[in-house]
């Protein structure tokens, strides 16, 4: 009997040494998110092991809002992308703050060539085609009402700033993700398709390191 109430205390009191308080998990409704890749790079035999060299980030920084429930982020016909987009005229392809493209080497987008430098990202939607923007437009640090010039997520947007405009490939997936993800897809030494992926709709655009 004694050994019994032992080994059931001993018991208890292990399950009371695993029990942990519930976390407090802080974050913002639509947390940051970021894709990057490196293009042009080689991968070189050292004496420590390979070490990969020489390659030019190209990243994407972003907020990522989550459906939460809802179905058909995007809607249809006439009011189709209108909810995403809020009070803008054009998706930012995220929540909060300017989506931004920051490039260290030229790249080939469509038929345009890119310089290296940070753009804002946009995509201007409509039903089954998506057309992605690269814009130049100054970015408020801080979300000011009064600014009618910088850019605040979309809003204040100026297409007199575009430096790019091409269309993406646009699918739909019996897949849905829940939360908006960026990323790059089907990467090579130097080439890399930049993928849009929200609800049940996958939106795609390949880029490429420019020749000199």
């Amino acid at each position: 009997m004694h050994l019994l109430t032992t080994t059931l205390l001993c018991g208890a009191l292990s399950a009371v040494s695993l029990a942990q308080s519930v976390p407090a998990v802080k974050l913002p409704s639509s947390p940051p998110g970021q894709a990057a890749v490196q293009l042009g790079g080689r991968w070189d035999k050292t004496a420590e092991g390979q070490r990969y060299r020489d390659g030019k980030w190209l990243v994407v920084n972003y907020s990522r809002p989550l459906l939460r429930g809802r179905t058909d982020i995007f809607g249809a016909g006439a009011d189709y992308g209108k909810f995403v987009n809020g009070d803008a005229t054009i998706w930012r392809v995220g929540a909060n703050d300017t989506t931004r493209l920051t490039t260290e080497a030229r790249l080939q987008i469509g038929g345009t060539i890119v310089a290296p430098g940070v753009y804002n990202v946009f995509v201007d939607l409509k039903p089954g085609a998506w057309t992605f923007v690269l814009n130049t437009q100054p970015v408020q640090e801080k979300y000011d009402p009064n600014e009618k010039v910088k850019l605040f997520g979309a809003y204040n947007y100026d297409a007199k700033f575009d430096v790019l405009r091409t269309p993406m490939t646009v699918r739909q997936t019996d897949v849905s993700t829940e939360q908006l993800t960026i990323g790059f897809v089907n990467v090579s030494p130097t080439n890399a398709t930049l993928e849009v992926r929200w609800d049940r709709t996958v939106a795609t655009l390949p880029m490429a390191l420019a020749a000199h």
